[in-house]
C-alpha cells in the first residue's frame, strides 16, 4: 500500500509560482509511476503531467506544457510539481497518484492510478 500526501497549496496572483510537493509512503513508492491530475469545480478531474519511476520519462498535458514541471527525488520518497505562470484557469484541486502498472501508452489514463492523495487547493487570482 502506497500513501500520498499533497503540500504546498495556497493562494497566488496570475503569473506567480508555486510548488506542490506529494509526501509518499510505502515499499513499493520507488516502483511506482506518478501523477499529478487537477479537478476544478462542475469538471472532471484532468492529467497534468506523469513520471516514470526512476524519473527517466515525463509526460505533460498540452495545457500545462512548458509552465509546469514534474519532478521526484526517491530517495526522499517526494514528488513535485513546479507551476510557474500561473493562469486563473489552474484554479483547481491537485492530487498527486501512484501507479505500479502505467506504461507510456496509459500514463494519462485516470484508471490506471491505485493510490490517490487527498488533494491541496491552489486558487490563482487576476
Amino acid at each position: 500500500q502506497v500513501q500520498l500526501v499533497e503540500s504546498g497549496g495556497g493562494l497566488v496572483q496570475a503569473g506567480g509560482s508555486l510548488r506542490l510537493s506529494c509526501a509518499a509512503s510505502g515499499r513499493t513508492f520507488s516502483n511506482s509511476a506518478m501523477g499529478w491530475f487537477r479537478q476544478a469545480p462542475g469538471k472532471e478531474r484532468e492529467f497534468i503531467t506523469g513520471i516514470s519511476s526512476n524519473g527517466g520519462r515525463t509526460f505533460y498535458a498540452d495545457s500545462v506544457k512548458g509552465r509546469f514541471t514534474i519532478s521526484r527525488d526517491n530517495a526522499k520518497n517526494k514528488v513535485y510539481l513546479q507551476m510557474s505562470s500561473l493562469k486563473v484557469e489552474d484554479t483547481a484541486v491537485y492530487f498527486c497518484a501512484a501507479s505500479t502498472r502505467v506504461t507510456e501508452d496509459t500514463v494519462r489514463s485516470r484508471g490506471k492510478y491505485d493510490y490517490w492523495g487527498q488533494g491541496t487547493q491552489v486558487t490563482v487570482s487576476s
